[in-house]
């Protein structure tokens, strides 16, 4: 690889492999789920059962391919941070300060969408205590926001110590927390640290009324450990720009086998639990993220198979609006609108796969108008 390569990669956050994947993550969450129930009922295959049973979040400890949606994309984010990083100590606060705002005005931005996604008015304004604060998009602002300052102020060693510091405290507060307090238990989440600190201190709503929320305030501790992982990953890629592209894809497959093994062994322990974002979760979650990036950097970047991933890259350019949207839109109102009658005039066996398919076709479109003319919602 070129010199110019290299320059050129540090300049691009987005490379194509990583918009890629991006959408390939956002694709389950805006129909693509339904697929594998729709194939079961138009082939009669109970394979596909197995599949299915796959796109929904594991109940308890355990892990689904569904589970990995959301920390992928934490993940994902770390590593287009890793791509475009710099330590700016050296700078003076003044030539710091655009870095700053604009890192602040991405945090809030998020929260934001989080509360939007929510549908955070509620009753109308100003009924606050009808509103869930915590969201998904504010766990990835959190995760992205506390990693910047991180990978923007300190070296490599201090965000390792940091990764490691939080992983082992965070599991030493959940192991230690039946001696703090008699009524809570270890990894039980209704009985939790994690539930304790989220009754007492999260504004708004819990999640469905709960005692815990999923992405409450001590759970978004260590999913900042994704997105340092994902940070680590581009700033691999960065240095290792030199090098052969399928020696970085083989290494990157060899430390995400790694990290999967230490995470599953760390499980017998630690259960891997999502609800909790156990420190096993993030391990096998981020050994997953490592696995499928480097299948997606084979794929685009060493074998050039781009026109295979261009639908995903289409949704990747807007992820964050596809997700706003698969909130905020009746897409299946709007898909029985276009497509109704010929959902209907189908074969009843084909009819669920039908409709599966023209809902992401629609939205696929409206992805691609605004692809098309380069309007991109990027945060």
């Amino acid at each position: 690889m070129t010199n110019q390569h290299t320059e050129s990669l540090k300049s691009n956050s987005r490379l194509l492999s990583l918009d890629a994947l991006r959408g390939f993550d956002m694709f389950w969450i805006i129909g693509g789920e339904f697929l594998f129930s729709a194939f079961f009922v138009f082939s009669g295959w109970s394979g596909w059962l197995w599949f299915d049973d796959q796109m929904k979040h594991s109940q308890g400890h355990g892990f689904t391919a569904y589970d990995l949606i959301f920390p992928l994309f934490i993940f994902l984010s770390g590593i287009t941070l890793g791509l475009s990083a710099k330590c700016i100590t050296d700078l003076d606060f003044k030539a710091r300060l655009p870095t700053y705002r604009k890192a602040v005005f991405r945090l809030f931005l998020l929260l934001s969408f989080g509360v939007l996604y929510n549908h955070g008015w509620g009753t109308g304004l100003p009924a606050a205590e009808d509103i869930r604060y915590a969201s998904v998009l504010g766990r990835i602002a959190f995760a992205w926001f506390f990693a910047f300052l991180l990978v923007y102020h300190t070296q490599l060693r201090t965000q390792i110590f940091w990764v490691i510091g939080i992983l082992v405290g965070y599991s030493s507060l959940q192991l230690c927390a039946p001696l703090m307090n008699s009524e809570l238990s270890q990894f039980d989440p209704e009985t939790s640290i994690n539930a304790w600190i989220d009754s007492h201190f999260l504004p708004g709503q819990i999640y469905q009324q709960k005692s815990y929320d999923p992405e409450g305030l001590l759970s978004t501790l260590p999913a900042i450990c994704n997105a340092l992982f994902g940070f680590f990953v581009g700033q691999y890629l960065i240095r290792m720009a030199a090098n052969s592209k399928i020696k970085v894809a083989i290494v990157l497959t060899l430390i995400g086998v790694v990290i999967l093994g230490l995470g599953w062994l760390i499980d017998m322990v630690i259960p891997v639990n999502k609800d909790l974002w156990t420190s096993s979760f993030v391990l096998v979650s981020v050994g997953w993220s490592v696995l499928i990036f480097s299948l997606f950097y084979m794929l685009v970047d060493v074998l050039g198979f781009k026109k295979l991933v261009f639908p995903f890259v289409v949704i990747g350019c807007n992820a964050i609006i596809v997700y706003l949207a698969s909130s905020l839109i009746n897409w299946k109102y709007t898909s029985n609108s276009l497509f109704g009658q010929l959902i209907t005039n189908t074969a009843p066996y084909a009819q669920p796969l039908m409709a599966t398919v023209t809902l992401l076709l629609v939205q696929w479109l409206v992805l691609w108008w605004l692809y098309q003319r380069k309007i991109f919602i990027r945060t």
